[in-house]
């Protein structure tokens, strides 16, 4: 099933590598796949990282068609060949974002 309920979170890091680019600093396609995930119906949420993209999405579908923008928007920018890796955690008894879950941990660190 690729709904989603209430108490459902679904969050997604997606890390694409261009391959067989003319130059390798590969910025350029990240940006056109950032942009192209951004875009996506139904992703709330898009944060840009130095090793991935990380989404909130309102459904499954929302992360698919999220990576499959992104590797369309990668061959468009030229690359020729493309590789890459996705996490998904779906949590299913909250609905929580990406800076709840980081915050949660930040609560849990020893005072310096």
């Amino acid at each position: 099933m690729l709904g989603n309920s209430r108490n459902q979170t679904l969050h997604a890091e997606i890390s694409i590598i261009p391959v067989g680019t003319s130059s390798t600093g590969i910025s350029k396609e990240v940006a056109a796949a950032f942009d192209a995930i951004r875009k996506t119906k139904d992703i709330r949420t898009a944060k840009l990282t130095a090793m991935g993209t990380q989404i909130e999405a309102v459904n499954m579908r929302a992360i698919l068609n999220a990576i499959e923008a992104a590797h369309e928007a990668v061959k468009l920018a030229g690359a020729k060949r493309i590789i890459s890796t996705i996490r998904i955690a779906e949590r299913l008894n909250a609905s929580r974002t990406l800076e709840d879950d980081v915050e949660s941990v930040k609560e849990k660190l020893p005072k310096e």
